[in-house]
């Protein structure tokens, strides 16, 4: 089963909002979300609710892609989140995530008994490729007790 797979089969919200995972590595992940009448806002495109669900599941995905071989020992979990919108975003919407700090560095902090936390990247696009939105959300992995 692929990381998608196990978020979409996994997170009810992603069913709700019927995400498609397009790409899941360690690198970077890719989720679209669909444009539906009953996700649009008043102006008629995704909800802001809608998108932050998605910059959130797009960030999960690149997580558990990167650090899954971890999760024996650590759970990851949000510590916070900023998004931004930039443009309307209307139609169809995709967000690429990018973890901000080596994969190695973070392990080599949670070999050494920390909690390390390290940013990812969300930039959300329209189909013309117009960048409606950024979001950043710093995660941790915590040690299991």
């Amino acid at each position: 089963m692929t990381v998608g797979e196990m978020l979409a089969a996994t997170v009810p919200m992603a069913r709700t909002l019927q995400m498609e995972f397009l790409e899941t590595t360690a690198e970077r992940a890719v989720v679209r979300l669909p444009d539906r009448a009953d996700f649009h806002n008043h102006v008629g495109g995704p909800h802001a609710g809608a998108m932050f669900t998605l910059g959130d599941t797009v960030s999960g995905a690149v997580v558990l892609a990167a650090f899954g071989e971890q999760l024996a020992r650590a759970v990851p979990l949000v510590v916070k989140a900023e998004i931004g919108y930039k443009k309307l975003a209307m139609g169809v919407i995709t967000a690429t995530a990018t973890v901000g700090r080596p994969v190695a560095d973070v392990v080599a902090e949670l070999d050494g008994g920390g909690r390390p936390e390290f940013p990812v990247a969300v930039v959300f696009r329209r189909e013309d490729g117009a960048v409606t939105g950024e979001m950043t959300i710093v995660w941790t992995l915590r040690p299991n007790a």
